[in-house]
């Protein structure tokens, strides 16, 4: 009976039905998340891990049926690890290992040239927490004046049980789509410790409705404009037909849409985290927070003018599950930029195996690269700093914003259309003109600063 109903509803709106779906499961996590506040809040731990399992449990069997067995593997897996193997580099390097190839291994049997909705994507979320979790582990062994404040916040003291580790891998708030948090939190929220009247549930509900709200908006703008934008349309002759300066256009339209896709997602998931107190964040100049599992800065990515501030706003769990295990872990390599370049290598297999991602990434590497020389340049130069501080601001607002979009949705050509010969018939008919911007900024801003900065300033820079 239901699958019909899918169907026509998928038909109604002119979405597939995995990605109806996948919107009507998150949704279902608002109920649950009522259920869990009304009746399991004061229950004792082992009833709410197993209401969180089998929601979610059930969640994967409504999306991606039999296959939902990938993950419970994969939770099992880890489990053990843990308990057999104790606080171990080996733990960690093994959970590293299994959890990434098995990833791997699921990308290159259903991996396809389109964007498929399908048991992968809820287990790239569930591969971090995997992960993330036997660094905790790891971190719960040492002494505390060798951990940083955020491995504090992480480190596991104990061992947990598995119907534990399955409550919080499966938990309905982050299961399909994310946010990333880690064990520790997971068991205050189940200790009843993430709310903002202790012993009771958390006063929530307005500020989840907001996220809700949000989320909602963003997922009727992608309904409505997707269509005008679909990733088809640069494969065909009536894009390579259209002047210069409409396929640029379009380039910047088409990015500014399609990650509505994403946006609406992680705000309508964050929206369930909040009714739950999972994004429950302590007090702020006398106010409650609600946003400890935020992956969007909606405010911020949409007004930023700078690529930084956009990826500062998207996806923010995730860049910090990196940060923190990736990038931070990586200090004994003693260079920054090196860190840097291994994290943006990760994400990249971390996404899957196709060439667009290798693309995208890298290209990401070198227009953050640029955009930093440039923002000292700006600055470090008198007159460039004038410029910006003049009434002629608004208008370079609106030139930086026409950039930003622009070269935002360049790099994210090879990212939505996987393969090689796509993103690059799209780029030959742009006359990779992202690729010649870039380059040429990142060989004339040595000049641009010794022609703007003073030679006194550019030697207490070098000497700072």
């Amino acid at each position: 009976m239901a699958a019909p109903l899918l169907k026509k509803l998928s038909e109604s709106l002119g979405s597939p039905e995995p990605a109806v779906r996948l919107i009507l499961s998150i949704l279902i996590g608002y109920p649950c998340a009522l259920v869990y506040r009304r009746f399991l809040f004061r229950q004792p731990a082992t009833v709410i891990h197993l209401f969180h399992t089998l929601s979610g449990l059930a969640l994967a069997a409504f999306n991606f049926g039999s296959q939902l067995y990938h993950s419970a593997v994969c939770i099992f897996v880890q489990f053990l690890m843990l308990r057999l193997m104790g606080r171990t580099v080996t733990t960690v390097l093994s959970s590293f290992i299994f959890q990434m190839v098995y990833l791997l291994a699921g990308y290159y049997y259903t991996a396809t040239e389109e964007y498929d909705i399908k048991w992968t994507m809820p287990h790239c979320v569930l591969t971090l927490k995997l992960i993330g979790l036997s660094f905790d582990f790891y971190d719960g062994g040492k002494d505390s004046s060798q951990l940083s404040s955020e491995q504090k916040e992480g480190a596991l003291p104990s061992v947990p049980s598995l119907l534990e580790v399955f409550g919080f891998s499966y938990f309905y708030g982050g299961f399909l789509v994310g946010p990333q948090f880690t064990l520790r939190r997971y068991q205050q929220l189940v200790a009843g410790e993430l709310t903002d009247c202790p012993g009771q549930p958390p006063n929530s509900a307005v500020p989840a409705m907001k996220r809700f709200a949000l989320g909602f908006l963003c997922l009727v703008i992608y309904a409505i404009f997707s269509p005008y934008y679909p990733d088809s349309y640069f494969s065909t002759d009536e894009y390579e037909a259209q002047p210069f300066w409409y396929r640029c256009v379009f380039i910047l339209l088409w990015a500014k849409v399609i990650l509505y896709r994403y946006v609406s997602c992680w705000v309508l998931a964050e929206g369930v985290c909040i009714l739950s107190g999972l994004g429950y964040n302590g007090v702020v100049d006398g106010k409650h927070q609600w946003d400890a599992c935020a992956n969007m800065k909606v405010w911020l990515f949409e007004t930023t003018p700078l690529f930084g501030g956009t990826i500062a706003s998207f996806n923010i769990n995730t860049n910090a599950w990196a940060a923190r295990h990736v990038f931070k872990r990586l200090k004994f390599l003693g260079n920054k930029t090196l860190s840097h370049v291994a994290t943006l290598l990760f994400l990249t297999i971390w996404h899957g195996l196709h060439s667009g991602y290798i693309m995208c990434f890298s290209m990401e590497f070198f227009i953050i690269t640029v955009e930093r020389q440039a923002l000292a340049l700006v600055r470090d130069s008198p007159l460039l700093t004038k410029l910006a501080n003049s009434p002629l601001y608004p208008l370079i607002y609106i030139v930086q914003q026409f950039i930003h979009w622009l070269f935002m949705g360049y790099p994210l050509l090879p990212f939505c259309l996987f393969t090689y010969d796509k993103w690059l018939k799209v780029y030959s008919s742009v006359y990779f003109c992202g690729h010649l911007f870039f380059l040429i900024g990142f060989l004339i801003m040595p000049y641009l600063r010794k022609a703007l900065v003073p030679r006194k300033e550019r030697s207490e820079k070098k000497q700072d």
